[in-house]
């Protein structure tokens, strides 16, 4: 066989399924066969066309498969063995790499600061489905596979698995540049998955008190299961003064914000301690204004942390190994399950968020 499916951008609005030919795989490569994808938001706004990419690219990047082929130069893996890889694959050969951010893997942009294919910037060692063909496929070709397979324990189930490589990745690394301590107080704006891995991420740093935030019941729901103490509904409550009230006037030790938009931001500040931290996962699409009051005029010793999704087989390995070891269960989050010959049905229910819809398993 020598082609696959893909679900390939054609142009705003469509993704489809198309023909590719598999692809060839070079010294450093490796080709999985996809056993399990999904769909993120991120997927819904090139969909949309609100996010650029070139048409005829294979959309998705969050990988669990079996290795079917391996590259001349990769060791210490072994052709059908069962493995995920990041949504970020950073090439650890990169100044941003070797500086300590290998999620802002810049070896992939002209001088200029810009994709040398598509012309537009590229967002960090972000490569799948933005700048090369991505998982919802058959098949994908794995870059720099050394420094980005791990290895997935025969007991854990693919959907066990299916938020390492991007969802459960971010939502941890919001708690864990909230600089969270035994006994802190945290509140998580947005309980989507991104939030309440978020959610789930600031129970095992040691918060005391988790408070969620979100204006669907259903999901605050959940995000007990992931370790919140209290549940806010925002198109109920005052979510500000409801969590100055729980504080005794304090305010939390950090906000994690998961949406990215200017009302949770704003809130996030405005409930903060002096000296907290803002840790910023959402994906902003208009510029943000900051409230001189809500920053206490610069002088209040905040802090504000921005992230993107950690990669590489390290990370892998530790989240696998917190899902292997019961410290956390993320199953919650799939919610459907779709062939991959019905992604575009399944794009649909995940873009206009029917049925209680979190993540959906596509299966090729």
């Amino acid at each position: 066989m020598s082609t696959m499916k893909a679900a390939v951008f054609v142009a705003p609005g469509r993704i489809e399924i198309q023909e590719k030919r598999i692809p060839d795989v070079g010294p450093n490569d490796a080709l999985l066969r996809i056993t399990t994808t999904t769909i993120c938001g991120t997927d819904v706004h090139i969909l949309k066309g609100e996010y650029p990419v070139a048409p005829g690219l294979t959309v998705g990047h969050e990988p669990v498969g079996i290795i079917e082929k391996l590259g001349s130069n990769v060791t210490g893996y072994k052709e059908g063995q069962r493995v995920i890889a990041g949504a970020i694959c950073p090439s650890f050969t990169s100044y941003a790499c070797q500086d300590g951010f290998p999620s802002q893997d810049g070896g992939y942009l002209t001088a200029n600061g810009t994709c040398a294919c598509h012309g537009y910037k590229a967002t960090g060692g972000w490569r799948f489905g933005n700048i090369i063909d991505g998982t919802q496929a058959e098949y994908v070709l794995v870059p720099d596979a050394q420094a980005n397979l791990a290895p997935v324990h025969d007991a854990l189930t693919d959907e066990q698995v299916l938020m390492c490589p991007d969802i459960m990745s971010t939502g941890f690394v919001g708690a864990e540049n909230g600089n969270i301590k035994i006994g802190d107080t945290v509140v998580i704006f947005a309980q989507g998955p991104i939030g309440l891995c978020a959610t789930a991420g600031a129970k095992l740093r040691g918060a005391a008190t988790i408070i969620a935030v979100d204006g669907v019941d259903e999901r605050l729901e959940i995000s007990r299961q992931m370790g919140a103490d209290v549940t806010l509904n925002f198109k109920k409550v005052d979510v500000v003064d409801e969590i100055m009230k729980l504080t005794a006037g304090r305010g939390v030790d950090a906000s994690i914000e998961a949406l990215g938009t200017q009302t949770t931001f704003e809130q996030a500040l405005r409930v903060l301690k002096p000296g907290g931290t803002l840790s910023s996962l959402g994906v902003y699409s208009q510029d943000l204004t900051i409230p001189v009051s809500a920053f206490a005029a610069g002088l209040g010793d905040h802090k504000i942390v921005t992230a993107l999704c950690p990669g590489g087989k390290e990370r892998m390995r530790r989240l696998l190994k917190i899902v292997e070891t019961g410290r956390v269960n993320l199953e919650a989050l799939v919610t459907h399950e779709y062939k991959l010959d019905d992604i575009v049905e399944a794009y649909d229910l995940f873009a206009n968020q029917r049925d209680g819809v979190l993540k959906i398993a596509i299966k090729p």
